[in-house]
């Protein structure tokens, strides 16, 4: 049976690793490492939403190397991409297992054997 202190260490623990994984490419991986011993279901989720974030980035970098058309995506696209990241960011802050705006629920479906 777990005590109170044991079920907050946990969820304490997924939080701090969900929190990480928002923090650059190489805090998501350190993040996926971590969580690889220990399953937790929280951090899972966080893991997979900024890992769609860090895809979807990747993809605005592609697309703004084309010429005017893929400029004006890639600006526009930023400053989504940076609204979904805060957004993930403060829902892994404040311990709520809430999909990223816009491609969250997407990015649920596409990273569910993660």
């Amino acid at each position: 049976m777990e005590t109170t202190e044991n079920k907050t260490a946990v969820v304490s623990e997924g939080k701090n690793i969900a929190i990480i994984a928002y923090i650059t490419f190489i805090g998501l991986i350190i993040a996926f490492v971590m969580n690889n011993e220990k399953k937790e279901p929280f951090a899972s989720y966080h893991i997979k939403q900024s890992l769609g974030l860090a895809l979807t980035g990747l993809a605005l970098g592609v697309i703004g190397m084309i010429p005017i058309l893929g400029w004006i995506i890639n600006i526009i696209g930023i400053f989504v991409l940076l609204y979904m990241w805060i957004m993930g960011l403060m829902n892994a802050i404040n311990g709520k297992e809430k999909a990223v705006p816009f491609l969250g629920e997407k990015y649920k479906e596409w990273f569910k054997n993660i």
